[in-house]
């Protein structure tokens, strides 16, 4: 059998242009060492079947060898292990992607992507498990997804984990020297990670997809040295650098400080893909004119966070008002609106930026953040607030910034007792773990004429989603209020 298996990978790498079908005995032969075989069998008849199905059977012979033991860590650093007997070299996957990119960017990001799924790196059998749907609000359609493709470490892998001889290599996920890396159960494994060497404003970068895919080719620019992330001059211009050598993608970056900024704050890097998010098609609210640049077209976006849009085909003109904004912003405080930019030494201004090509046009959006935090608050000001946290608590970071959510892997389970509950007529005060959500199913429960099996799934999505639209709202600095727009307005007139 295990032949057989070994064969169909084989067959999986030749048919998708993993690998060369010159390269079929070399790989299995590859294969077969992992499994400490010296015996190979030409099987009859190959079935072709799915990837996870072939990676099932491998894994499972493996532990029944006694190589790996059998939970999700062990697993998730072996088939990596495995996959990567199928794929070419560094080297050649970065001549083939310059040698498309020649011809087309749009032509060299469309085969790196497929490539990235094929590997198995992008693994698209969990991709599939996340739920995602649309929902409707006042600042236009809003993505939810309920993220379900990270796995849940097993207890045996964590306390395997937990007495592990910690390693300071590579010295975080987005390094450099994560390509080809084996892994251990405290970091992931590697093996199959191609990366794409770019010059990003006269520096080295790496370009790469993400491994969980929250949008349609997420990708991730990453600086070849480990340096924490700035907002400043310079990341606006790599920002543009990046869309002028692949202008039908987006590149965003995570705020500079804590709480407001994203989960890696000590490696400089960017997300961005191609797709539309929802606030990239919100419009413009209100027209702008910042004096020594009304050559720049600006203005406030209609989103629930506070967002200055600056357009032009001149790109040095957008950074310098760019800088001129954030300039102004980091140090501005404006007691009446519960803006601080220091307490004591610590700053709390920053921005989120956001920069893409639209036609003839270079655009950049600027998301003010603060990150303040008070008793009442302690977890960030403009952060989802306590009364939303029992469905989003996390941090607010780009992707959120611009209008997709990302929720955790809790809620699944949750909804799925909280409509039993519902339909049931249950109180929910008593059930542990549906408590947290019963004062938010009281208050939109009386919204609805009829809750019944038919409706109730949807009712719930719209109602996340609308908490959702919340949670953005919270982490606006500028609410989107006569009072919030007077002191928007104080500010735009201080630069």
């Amino acid at each position: 059998m295990l032949s057989t298996y070994i064969t169909a990978l084989t067959e999986y790498g030749i048919r998708t242009g993993l690998t060369p079908a010159c390269e079929r005995i070399y790989t299995i032969n590859l294969l077969l060492e992992i499994f400490h075989e010296d015996e190979y069998i030409e099987p009859e008849q190959v079935p072709e079947l799915e990837l996870e199905e072939i990676l099932k059977e491998l894994l499972d012979e493996a532990c029944r060898r006694g190589i790996i033991e059998d939970s999700i860590g062990f697993r998730d650093l072996l088939d990596t292990k495995i996959m990567n007997c199928l794929l070419p070299r560094p080297a050649q996957v970065q001549k083939e992607f310059f040698e498309k990119y020649n011809r087309s960017a749009v032509e060299a990001t469309d085969w790196f992507y497929k490539f990235s799924q094929d590997s198995d790196y992008i693994r698209r059998y969990r991709i599939v498990k996340d739920q995602k749907w649309k929902t409707t609000s006042p600042y236009g359609e809003i993505d939810i997804t309920i993220n379900l493709s990270k796995p849940e470490k097993d207890p045996r892998a964590i306390a395997a984990a937990g007495a592990a001889k910690s390693s300071a290599y590579p010295k975080c996920q987005l390094c450099v020297e994560n390509e080809g890396y084996a892994g251990r159960l405290n970091h992931p494994a590697r093996e199959n990670h191609r990366i794409i060497p770019l010059t990003i404003n006269g520096s080295q970068w790496g370009f790469q997809y993400s491994p969980y895919v929250y949008y349609n080719e997420h990708c991730i620019v990453f600086n070849g040295e480990h340096t924490p992330m700035k907002i400043n001059h310079d990341a606006f211009v790599k920002l543009f650098d990046f869309v002028k050598q692949f202008p039908h993608y987006i590149l965003g970056s995570n705020a500079d400080l804590p709480i407001v900024g994203g989960s890696i704050l000590s490696h400089d890097h960017f997300q961005g893909g191609n797709y539309s998010f929802a606030m990239a098609n919100a419009p413009i609210e209100k027209e702008l004119s910042i004096p020594d640049y009304e050559d720049v077209k600006a203005g406030i976006v209609k989103w629930p966070m506070s967002v200055i849009r600056l357009q032009c085909t001149e790109i040095d003109r957008i950074i310098a008002l760019a800088d001129h904004i954030l300039d102004t912003w980091r140090g501005y405080t404006d007691e009446a609106a519960f803006i601080y930019a220091y307490t004591g030494e610590t700053p709390h201004n920053t921005i989120t930026p956001i920069a893409r090509k639209k036609g003839d046009l270079y655009e950049l959006d600027l998301v003010l953040r603060n990150n303040i935090t008070t008793d009442e608050h302690p977890l960030g000001v403009y952060h989802p607030h306590a009364n939303l946290h029992h469905i989003k608590k996390e941090n607010i970071g780009l992707i959120e910034v611009m209008g997709l959510a990302v929720l955790p892997a809790r809620l699944k389970s949750e909804m799925s007792q909280l409509k039993e509950a519902i339909l049931a007529g249950n109180d929910l005060t008593q059930d542990e773990v549906l408590a947290k959500h019963a004062d938010w199913v009281a208050e939109f429960l009386p919204k609805y004429a009829a809750v019944n099996a038919e409706n109730i799934e949807q009712i719930l999505q719209h109602e996340i989603g609308q908490v959702f639209v919340q949670v953005l709202e919270d982490a606006g600095v500028y609410k989107c209020t006569e009072e919030g727009r007077t002191n928007f307005m104080r500010f735009i007139n201080a630069l």
